[in-house]
């Protein structure tokens, strides 16, 4: 997700105008949300395009494996990173709820454009990464009200309720597409009792139990670096990423007491549904690597031309689109897991540079008519200010 006016690390106070508060870019976070989406591509082209060899398993093929692994990060990352530029987003408005639930709404509507879009993945129910971040923006009247230690406490409360929502609705440890489609039987049979409900709080991909900690982290996070408290962003990173390890560390050693709670502390691969562990292991890795981007463009200025941050600039409508290429593309053109494992890679790369290529060229027309800019052009502006003494 693109934040149209990030806040400048160095200066941590808003520098009001008459016509509001107004902040410099910060590139870094468009540089994290950059590799979020090269992470996200490759990890679903490596799966939607690559046939393992007959005779072969996955295992065999430890390179693309290690590759399509990276990709569990991207989700994490998108939500985090929406929850920061949420933040920056807020500092910049006089008046920002009504901004900040409109952004949050049309997001959603995304999320349900891709749904529809894509019908061999999704139903209309499924809760895909849009919708989550959709939810945490429309929420965010509600949580901006809250100080940093609270949003971090109600992060905490959403983990803490999450096995216990999922072990009071049966919830499978194990989470098939045709589950989180909202299927009983096969995909395109029976339908589950309160199936949209289930998948937006447990079951979907990336349900608000436990996925909206991330966004209210991010929050957290980006009001640090509104007030320049980058060590901040570091000691909760580290407290997450060691609680989290440690937790899914003790639970594949069976260590006694942890090895009786799998839906806290087990490690799901594919992670459908997530642990409160998994959360926080990688949620504390994706603040680190935010921190790590601000001290680097800290140390050494970002240019608005990057590859990276002309992918995270445009990251919406790649999320968008490459899912509707990809996905159903390969399925109707006969290419679906069709291509080796040199073959898929070489695609991967392909489709980086060209986004790459065609971004920095779209760049100078504001990203046009994409996501991003239809986003900004339904985002409502600040009213104007009244003159001092006005009435009313």
């Amino acid at each position: 997700m693109t934040v149209d006016a990030p806040a400048q690390a160095s200066a941590p106070q808003p520098q009001a105008t008459a016509a509001g508060p107004t902040r410099r870019r910060l590139l870094s976070v468009d540089a994290l949300r950059g590799i979020a989406v090269i992470l996200m591509i490759e990890q679903h082209l490596g799966a939607w395009l690559w046939k393992v060899p007959p005779g072969t398993k996955v295992w065999d093929h430890p390179g693309l494996v290690a590759v399509n692994a990276l990709g569990g990060g991207a989700a994490p990352a998108f939500i985090t990173v929406a929850g920061v530029g949420s933040a920056l987003f807020t500092s910049t408005r006089h008046h920002p709820d009504r901004a900040l639930l409109v952004r949050g709404l049309v997001v959603m509507g995304f999320g349900l454009l891709l749904n529809l879009m894509v019908p061999h993945w999704f139903s209309w129910r499924s809760w895909f990464v849009l919708h989550l971040m959709g939810f945490g923006m429309a929420t965010t009247p509600l949580w901006r009200r809250l100080g940093s230690r609270a949003l971090l406490v109600a992060a905490c409360a959403v983990l803490v309720a999450t096995p216990l929502l999922q072990a009071a609705f049966d919830t499978p440890g194990y989470l098939p597409g045709r589950r989180m489609a909202g299927y009983s039987g096969g995909f395109g049979g029976p339908v589950l009792p309160w199936a949209f409900w289930r998948l937006a709080l447990l079951e979907g991909q990336f349900p608000i139990f436990p996925w909206l900690a991330f966004y209210l982290a991010g929050l957290a996070a980006g009001r640090a670096l509104l007030e320049d408290r980058l060590d901040a962003i570091a000691r909760l990173g580290t407290a997450a990423f060691v609680l989290g390890g440690l937790g899914v560390g003790l639970f594949a050693l069976s260590a006694p007491f942890v090895a009786a709670f799998p839906r806290v502390f087990k490690l799901n691969i594919p992670f459908f549904p997530a642990t409160p562990a998994f959360v926080l292991g990688v949620g504390g890795l994706v603040l680190l690597t935010l921190w790590l981007f601000v001290m680097l463009e800290r140390r050494r200025p970002m240019s608005p031309r990057g590859p990276l941050v002309v992918l995270g600039r445009s990251s919406l409508t790649l999320l968008l689109t490459h899912v509707v290429i990809f996905r159903e593309g390969s399925m109707a053109v006969g290419l679906w897991k069709s291509f080796t494992a040199g073959q898929t890679l070489a695609i991967l790369a392909a489709v980086f540079v060209v986004a790459a290529l065609l971004g920095r060229a779209w760049q100078r027309t504001g990203y046009a008519y994409g996501a991003e800019w239809l986003l900004r052009r339904l985002t409502p502006a600040d009213p104007p200010a009244r003159a001092p003494g006005a009435a009313g």
